[in-house]
């Protein structure tokens, strides 16, 4: 039976049996027991399936990615510790020493880092655009060794949207995957693979948890790319591991070997698996997304315009607004709704951007984002200062940046708390 988003929310990855709890339960457990050496030997060898060790694998871990899986419509995918991980393994699982890839200039700064730094140390270099650009001006940063692009459907905090479906025409006219970190549209509001994306990866800490109470990540594959059409350029998975007696994912594994490199491979060595714990309090906030979103956008929406006519805002960014260059972009890839999130600069200096959020009430400045509670950031100053100012702006973070993430509080709560903290600047 095929089920709408909102009751995979609630039923998907796990279904009780007879006498089972209701509630997916953790299970707290780093290790499973086996009968046989030989039961455990053949689950080394990945001629078995079940659980043996929680770094690999866990019921808990494994049912909430399912129900991910389930929500973007893709075969499978993996939790991690983190989104940072998250990203870090969907690179890092067909990018190696001496490859490069592509993304989308305007991503999270610690993405940014992570693409432009530690991974150059890894030998793995990254080609920065601007998703503003034109095809033929992209299309000359591919070389014989690009592996894949990325790019964020909402970038944050810049809020500009992803033309999925036009990168995707171009990763794949190159013969590489397009990977999208969904985090902020989420898959009640957009569904990549459905626009062309062949892997999604989310920061699971944000709007999926929803709370704050857990920091997670998971990559997802949709199982549609031809990883053997492009044979040469994607050996890691097309031709035989050695640290698996020869075996070949492609050929074992079909539509899952990308899938099932990231668990057992880059799981077995490098970890980053979340807590069983964590898994369950994710669980609990994805029951509840699809009605949180919807109460997102619409208080983010009616901020928006509020904001838009505000003789002290500058300018604004949130695709919900006709007046804003990606409207039509947010109306083809999320009619629904973007997120809760808003870039917008207030007239004045960055101090003056400092002095607004110091005198705010309910609204907290954390380094976070997409949760119930309204929250605000100055990037530059915060989730960004590690970029120089010439970075800062390639990735379109202005001084004057505030990125204010919109809760599900009463919106004339929230406007009142932004009114009075302008009222004294």
């Amino acid at each position: 039976m095929k089920k709408n988003l909102e009751t995979i929310c609630i039923h998907g990855g796990w279904k009780a049996t007879k006498g089972e709890p209701q509630q997916l339960p953790i299970y707290q457990s780093t290790t499973f027991r086996y009968e046989t050496s030989d039961q455990m030997a053949k689950l080394f060898d990945l001629e078995d399936t079940g659980y043996f060790y929680t770094r690999l694998a866990n019921p808990t871990n494994d049912a909430v990615a399912k129900k991910i899986a389930a929500l973007e419509g893709g075969v499978g995918a993996v939790l991690t510790s983190s989104g940072q991980a998250a990203n870090f393994y969907a690179i890092f699982n067909i990018c190696q020493a001496g490859d490069h890839f592509i993304t989308s200039n305007n991503i999270y700064g610690g993405t940014f880092n992570l693409f432009g730094v530690t991974l150059k140390k890894l030998g793995i270099e990254c080609t920065f655009i601007d998703q503003d650009w034109d095809d033929e001006r992209i299309e000359a940063e591919f070389r014989p060794n690009t592996k894949c692009f990325f790019g964020e459907t909402i970038s944050n905090p810049g809020c500009r949207i992803f033309d999925i479906e036009r990168f995707a025409r171009i990763a794949h006219k190159h013969g590489v995957p397009l990977i999208v970190d969904n985090t902020f549209a989420t898959p009640i509001n957009c569904r990549p693979f459905e626009w062309g994306a062949d892997i999604v990866t989310h920061s699971t800490t944000k709007y999926m948890d929803g709370h704050a109470t857990q920091v997670g990540g998971c990559v997802v594959d949709s199982g549609n790319f031809d990883w053997e059409a492009q044979h040469d350029k994607f050996t890691c998975l097309t031709e035989p591991d050695e640290s698996y007696h020869g075996l070949t994912y492609t050929t074992a594994f079909g539509n899952m070997a990308y899938t099932t490199k990231i668990v057992v491979q880059l799981m077995r060595d490098l970890g980053s698996i979340p807590a069983p714990q964590n898994s369950f309090l994710l669980n609990i906030g994805l029951e509840t997304l699809a009605l949180r979103m919807r109460q997102h956008c619409a208080n983010a929406q009616k901020v928006a315009e509020w904001l838009e006519k505000n003789e002290k805002v500058g300018w604004i960014s949130y695709a919900g607004l006709p007046s804003n260059q990606d409207h039509a972009l947010a109306q083809k890839y999320l009619p629904g709704g973007t997120c809760g999130v808003i870039a917008f600069g207030l007239k004045g200096s960055r101090e003056e951007a400092i002095r607004f959020m110091d005198n705010l009430d309910f609204i907290s400045i954390v380094t976070h984002v997409a949760d119930a509670r309204t929250c605000v950031l100055h990037p530059a100053s915060h989730t960004h200062r590690q970029l120089s100012e010439e970075q800062l702006r390639e990735a379109g973070i202005s001084p004057d940046l505030v990125r204010l993430s919109v809760g599900i509080e009463n919106v004339d709560d929230i406007i009142a708390d932004l009114q009075q903290a302008m009222d004294k600047m």
